[in-house]
C-alpha cells in the first residue's frame, strides 16, 4: 500500500528536571516509552529534540546578578553604554539589574522604533508623525516622553520597557537615550557593552574601528565558572533566561557532546542511528506582533553530524507546473517520483528547486521543535520526528 503519511511530530512529556539528573539516561527513557505506550517503531535517521532548558538546568547553569555586578565593575571602570538591548522582561531585565548593581552610571542605548527581534518601543504611524527620522535623530528619554508620552504599551507584554528599565536602576544611575547608528554610542562614552544578539561581533568590531576603548559584549560574561557553578565560554550571557528574583538560567553548555551521548546510547538500545538536537528558541516571527522569536544566539547549540547542511528538494509545484502539465495523475506521479530519485545530488540553483528555501536543517528542526512543545505548561520538553528525510518518492 502506497504510504499516505509523510513527516510527523510527537511532543513527548518528561519528568520535572533537576540539577544533577542524569538527563541522558532521563531522555532515552522518555523515547522508548513513548514508543511502547503509541506503539510506534523507531527507525534510522528519526530525529530527537531536546530543550535547550533541561540541559542547562541539569548542568545547574545559573548565574546569581551579583556575579554580573562584580564583573562588570571588573571590565568597566567608570560610565558606559549598553548598546541596543532588546525589550524583554524574561531576557534582559535581569541582566541589566546585575549591570547597574555594579554602582557605575550607565547610558542604555534602545534602538527605534523596535528592538533587534521586533519588540517595538512606538507605533510606526507615530514615529512618522513626529516627523522623526530614525537613520539620524538621537532622542533623548525627556525627548520621548513629550512625543510619545506613556501611551505606547508591548501588545503582548503589555509593558512599558523605558519604564521597567528605569526602575532597575540603582541610584539613579541609568539612563536612555534612543537611537539607531551605533556610533553615537561613542559620543557618550568610548566604553561599550554590545547588547545584540545577533550582530554583536560586527557592532564590536565597528566600535573597536572607530575609537572605542573597553568595548565587550554579552558573549563575554559570564563565561568562566564563578560562586554558583554556571557559566557558558561561548555564549557567556547571551541566551539566558530570568530564572528567580536573583538569577539567570544560562544558555547550556556541551550540547555537542549531549547528543553524541545520547545518540549512542539510543543506537545501544534499539540498534538505530537516530540524530538528536538541543534546541531553543524557534527561528519564526509572529506576523500580529512582528516579533522574531529568535532571542537565543542560534536555534540549535548542539546536533549529531546528520543534521549538518541544508534541504536538498525539488519544488514540486514548479515540475507539476512545467513538465507534468497534461499527463494523467498516475503517469504524473510515477514521472514525479522517478526524477525525485534520481535527482542531483546538489540543486543550487537549478531550476528544479526554484522556490525552496536554503536554510539549515537544524534552524527548521529546531523552530518545529519549539512550536511542538511550546514555551508554557504543555511539559513536552523532548520531540521526537520520523520521516523528516523521506520524500515523495518514499515507500
Amino acid at each position: 500500500m502506497q504510504r499516505v503519511i509523510g513527516t510527523h511530530a510527537r511532543a513527548v512529556r518528561a519528568p520535572i528536571i533537576s540539577q544533577g539528573d542524569d538527563l541522558e539516561t532521563i531522555t532515552v527513557d522518555c523515547i522508548l516509552a513513548a514508543a511502547k505506550h503509541d506503539g510506534f517503531e523507531l527507525k534510522d535517521r528519526d530525529i530527537v529534540g531536546v530543550t535547550e532548558s533541561l540541559l542547562a538546568r541539569a548542568q545547574g547553569n545559573y548565574v546569581d546578578i551579583t556575579e554580573i555586578a562584580e564583573e562588570t565593575k571588573a571590565v568597566f571602570p567608570g560610565h558606559f553604554v549598553v548598546l541596543f538591548p532588546i525589550l524583554s522582561r524574561n531576557r534582559f531585565s535581569h541582566i541589566l539589574k546585575g549591570l547597574a548593581m555594579s554602582g557605575r552610571r550607565i547610558t542604555v542605548m534602545l534602538s527605534y522604533p523596535s528592538d533587534e527581534v521586533g519588540n517595538h518601543l512606538m507605533d510606526l504611524d507615530a514615529m512618522y508623525a513626529a516627523n522623526l527620522n530614525p537613520h539620524r535623530d538621537v532622542l533623548t528619554r525627556e525627548d520621548f516622553r513629550k512625543r510619545f508620552g506613556h501611551d505606547f504599551k508591548h501588545p503582548f507584554t503589555g509593558l512599558d520597557y523605558i519604564d521597567l528599565y528605569m526602575d532597575l536602576a540603582v541610584g539613579n544611575n541609568i539612563e536612555i537615550v534612543l537611537a539607531n547608528d551605533p556610533l553615537t554610542a561613542l559620543e557618550i562614552s568610548k566604553d561599550v557593552l554590545v547588547a545584540t544578539i545577533h550582530t554583536h561581533k560586527y557592532l564590536k568590531n565597528l566600535l573597536l574601528a572607530h575609537g572605542g576603548a573597553r568595548v565587550l559584549a554579552l558573549d563575554e560574561l559570564a563565561t568562566k565558572p564563578g560562586r554558583t557553578g554556571g557559566y557558558n565560554p561561548e555564549y557567556g550571557l547571551l541566551g539566558s533566561n530570568l530564572a528567580g528574583n536573583s538569577r539567570l538560567k544560562l544558555f547550556p553548555r556541551d550540547a555537542q557532546a549531549f547528543c553524541t551521548r545520547v545518540q549512542e546510547a539510543l543506537r545501544k538500545k534499539t540498534g538505530k542511528t537516530i540524530e538528536v538536537l538541543v534546541y531553543g528558541d524557534g527561528a519564526f516571527k509572529d506576523p500580529v506582533g512582528k516579533i522574531w522569536e529568535l532571542a537565543d544566539p542560534v536555534v540549535a547549540p548542539g546536533f549529531t553530524n546528520g543534521l549538518l547542511g541544508t534541504p536538498n528538494e525539488i519544488k514540486m509545484k514548479y515540475i507539476a507546473d512545467n513538465e507534468l502539465s497534461g499527463l494523467s495523475q498516475d503517469e504524473a506521479q510515477r514521472q514525479l517520483r522517478q526524477k525525485i530519485s534520481q535527482k542531483d545530488a546538489n540543486l543550487v540553483a537549478s531550476n528544479a528547486s526554484l522556490g525552496t528555501t536554503p536554510r539549515q536543517l537544524t534552524d527548521l528542526l529546531g523552530t518545529l521543535c519549539d512550536l511542538m512543545s511550546g514555551s508554557g505548561d504543555k511539559g513536552t520538553p523532548i520531540i521526537h520526528i520520523q520521516g523528516y528525510f523521506d520524500n515523495y518518492a518514499s515507500e
